[in-house]
């Protein structure tokens, strides 16, 4: 049996290294255990109504230098981590067995999340990486390709990387600066649509209009990445839920993304749309009512999209109790299976109302 003195310089190598580790990434890069690498802190832009991520966060824009030192570092954990896998027999796989050692070697490591991120991602076959926070694109074109050829180079395990961006930001960029960008390694992009409505993107604060948001899509996809769009159901409330999803339809069909996320509204505390809410100017539709204007969205929509419910506040049951929707990755394939969606809606409207969770119930958020 290899003793702990055996790899004891590698586990002090560990302890030495840590990097910038963000909060949020998209369901989706956590399920396949991407590498979290801060390139930017926390959002720019940060006035979005319905949004509570960053709002006690100033924006921080990091340097070229801070962020390959965090290159660095994760390369110096993760040859750690292969390293003592070598001498306890495993082949350099960062294996069970390999994580046991390492933490009877040092509990500390079960609550370094620098270690546990560097470690995860390995196990998971070191293959993507999120580079966070809200909006990676507002970086200066040269040093973001900067980075990124660094991050290839320095992680050539590396196979998909991708980050948050916002569509005015996109809209911004010239066509060759996102082509570079593109080369440079960045593959997929996770852009906040929520709303296709002018008049409910004024409302929310989103800084961009439906036809920007076309603009900056169509940009990504000419440039070459994998577009990611998510949009809210029930931003509008009762109110607005028509526009909301007859414009969102539209503005999406203009772009045709990869993949179109659905990510129902939740009036978060201290919001201030959630202060709205609460005051009555707004009424959040019952589970019915949200599948209705689901149903009108796709209804419109004409996408060769991915179309995908991959979190849990896409809660409708089945009549046999389950959830209504498919919550993997890769949803529901349009223009092919938009029947089968249509279909799992009218069973959705079928079932008893009061057999759906309702948002307010998840969250706790009062009902008035």
């Amino acid at each position: 049996m290899t003793k702990n003195n055996d790899y004891k310089a590698h586990i002090e190598q560990l302890k030495r290294h840590s990097f910038d580790i963000g909060t949020y990434r998209p369901p989706s890069e956590g399920g396949s255990f991407s590498l979290l690498l801060r390139f930017t802190q926390n959002c720019p832009w940060n006035k979005c109504t319905f949004c509570g991520m960053y709002k006690r966060d100033k924006f921080v824009y990091r340097s070229v230098e801070e962020i390959k030192t965090d290159i660095d570092s994760v390369k110096a954990i993760s040859d750690a981590i292969t390293a003592v896998s070598w001498k306890l027999g495993h082949g350099g796989q960062a294996d069970s067995d390999v994580g046991v050692a390492i933490l009877r070697a040092d509990p500390s490591f079960h609550t370094n999340q620098c270690f546990i991120s560097v470690f995860n991602w390995l196990a998971s076959g070191a293959g993507t990486a999120f580079v966070q926070d809200a909006n990676s694109l507002i970086m200066r074109p040269p040093e973001f390709v900067e980075v990124l050829k660094y991050l290839r180079e320095t992680l050539p395990t590396l196979t998909r990387v991708t980050t948050y961006a916002r569509s005015k930001t996109l809209a911004q960029r010239r066509p060759e600066e996102l082509k570079e960008i593109c080369d440079a390694g960045l593959t997929r992009i996770h852009v906040g649509l929520e709303t296709g409505d002018d008049e409910l993107l004024q409302i929310v604060r989103k800084g961009v209009t439906g036809e920007e948001q076309i603009e900056g899509g169509k940009k990504a996809i000419e440039a070459g990445f994998q577009l990611s769009e998510y949009w809210m159901p029930d931003l509008g409330g009762r109110e607005r839920w028509r526009q909301h999803a007859e414009n969102t339809a539209r503005v999406l069909t203009a772009i045709n993304p990869h993949y179109i996320r659905s990510r129902p509204f939740v009036p978060w505390k201290g919001t201030p749309i959630c202060e709205d809410y609460e005051r009555g100017d707004l009424h959040l539709s019952s589970p019915h009512e949200r599948l209705e204007e689901l149903r009108l969205m796709i209804q419109n929509l004409d996408v060769t999209s991915k179309v995908c419910f991959d979190h849990a506040m896409n809660s409708w049951q089945h009549n046999r109790g389950g959830l209504l929707f498919r919550q993997d990755y890769e949803g529901y394939k349009f223009p092919d299976e938009k029947p089968v969606l249509l279909d799992r809606i009218q069973e959705g409207l079928d079932v008893d109302e009061s057999t759906h969770t309702h948002v307010k119930d998840i969250m706790g958020v009062r009902s008035l």
